[in-house]
């Protein structure tokens, strides 16, 4: 019940266990055109480009950043927790020229801090995240890529914490790159990261588009932009490989689209709306118990994730004889913090296969007995009661 990974779901579990395919058998190929219109489903867009980039999520993440971001190109980055820090780290290491919209871990930033931002820095591309798990805080998008249109900006997204459990509203919001994970609301392993490309994305990335000596035919040509710096993560090549043409990238890993694709088959037969209510109804629960443990919550609540939460650790507790005593005593993890937060929250995820009555009633169940045995009082039993009564 930590922030990522989580339980996967019996059904993806199954579906990994198939055996191999040949990468171009038809089956496989039909399995991977299945995948590209599930996931354009799973990302509430129309986009064509819409498919799987074998790795975890960071994968999706620097596929993204390496193939939008040109060495010398002026990139503009919002900085409000770790995985806003990894954007700017990735786009350092591409030679970009960076510019931060920076906030204190556990804020956003709004549409007018965005905007006047990209008015002062004018740059080529727009990074953020959705929802960073080390804050638990989800960045409002509403407006964010129409923002980005209007100064002639790309724009990318990595919501790897939020796909398949909180709208991702791709085609509503305009955004031009969005990539995701299946280890979190998804509610598979980690190892391959969705990512779905609108029209104007895909015709800057193609002119970057080098093809390989070894696969070049006569009907290939290249673009008139520099070459994306990465053979693997060129989502140009990688696009070649997911078109009709099949052009060879890599070998596709077959067990993880099975997986990717038994997740968003199970997502979509659930049915998003459906899907979302719950993530918000086992989020509400788990906030209603804690706060009757009389423990404080991370953040404010207009801002907060819907899949992890953020709890102040007590002063009086040892926070990690705390976690200790739930992993040993009651077979429940829940997660530590990084930087400015680390040792001074806990996050506790209710996502996926794991954002469920029974699972946060356990939960609450399990970190009320730890917290009596380190000797915190709270009223015995009132998280659940609390908990159960705010399920909506």
């Amino acid at each position: 019940m930590g922030p990522g990974p989580i339980n996967v779901h019996p059904r993806v579990l199954r579906a990994m266990s198939a055996d191999m395919l040949g990468q171009f058998d038809p089956e496989m190929t039909g399995y991977m055109n299945e995948t590209m219109s599930l996931y354009r489903q799973v990302f509430m867009t129309r986009n064509h480009w819409t498919f799987l980039v074998d790795g975890t999520a960071r994968a999706g993440i620097e596929a993204a950043m390496v193939s939008l971001v040109e060495q010398g190109s002026r990139v503009l980055i919002v900085r409000a927790g770790r995985f806003g820090l990894l954007l700017s780290e990735i786009a350092e290491r591409l030679g970009a020229d960076i510019r931060t919209l920076d906030l204190p871990w556990g804020e956003v930033a709004t549409p007018d801090q965005i905007e006047e931002a990209l008015k002062v820095h004018r740059p080529q591309v727009f990074a953020c995240i959705h929802g960073d798990t080390s804050t638990t805080m989800a960045q409002p998008l509403e407006g964010v890529g129409a923002l980005c249109r209007k100064y002639d900006v790309l724009s990318y997204v990595d919501a790897t914490a939020t796909l398949g459990g909180v709208p991702v509203c791709v085609d509503q919001w305009e955004i031009d790159v969005v990539s995701g994970g299946l280890q979190k609301c998804m509610g598979g392993p980690p190892g391959s990261a969705p990512i779905t490309i609108s029209d104007r994305a895909a015709e800057f990335i193609m002119s970057r588009r080098h093809v390989e000596a070894g696969i070049r035919g006569t009907d290939q040509t290249n673009g008139g932009r520099s070459r994306i710096p990465s053979n693997y993560f060129d989502l140009a090549m990688i696009m070649d490989y997911w078109s009709e043409k099949r052009l060879n990238h890599h070998t596709e890993a077959a067990t993880m689209l099975y997986g990717a694709r038994e997740a968003a088959r199970v997502v979509l037969e659930e049915g998003l709306e459906v899907r979302f209510a719950r993530h918000r109804s086992a989020s509400g629960a788990l906030i209603a118990g804690l706060r009757a443990m009389e423990l404080s919550i991370f953040g404010d609540d207009a801002h907060r994730m819907a899949n992890v939460t953020g709890v102040w650790i007590p002063e009086s507790v040892n926070g990690e004889a705390i976690r200790s005593v739930m992993r040993e005593d009651f077979g429940i993890e829940i997660g530590t913090a990084f930087g400015p937060l680390a040792g001074r929250i806990w996050r506790i995820g209710t996502m996926g296969y794991n954002a469920c009555k029974p699972n946060v009633l356990t939960t609450l169940g399990a970190l009320e007995a730890a917290l009596a045995s380190g000797g915190f009082n709270c009223s015995r039993g009132a998280a659940i009661d609390a908990a159960r009564a705010a399920w909506r």
